[in-house]
């Protein structure tokens, strides 16, 4: 069972499930598929852990004219565009894990 403890500064949001009950979720990447944004998130527990290594994704948009407003969060409904959005976030993990074992190797 893996443990990710985040770090105080990493970016959070409160998600409002369809039966009502709220998730902390960590903020792990905005990505930009089809020249639409998405966000990935990281569910957490009571104790800002996750157990289970699930993420997950939505649609993004922020309100260009006016930076104060919430950005709005939208279901993926379509198979074609979730799985678009699962592969360009495996090609951000690869790219993830790519950079660390560069600086591993400059240290």
């Amino acid at each position: 069972m893996a443990e990710n403890n985040f770090a105080e500064e990493e970016m959070t949001v409160d998600i409002e499930l369809e039966d009502g009950k709220k998730v902390n979720c960590a903020v792990i990447t905005i990505l930009t598929v089809n020249k639409k944004d998405y966000i990935v998130l990281l569910p957490l527990d009571e104790n800002g852990e996750n157990q289970d290594g699930e993420v997950w994704f939505y649609g993004y948009k922020e309100d260009e004219t006016d930076p104060n407003v919430e950005p709005e969060l939208l279901y993926i409904e379509d198979d074609e565009e979730y799985e678009a959005v699962s592969d360009a976030f495996d090609e951000f993990l690869d790219n993830q894990e790519f950079d660390e074992l560069l600086s591993d190797e400059k240290e």
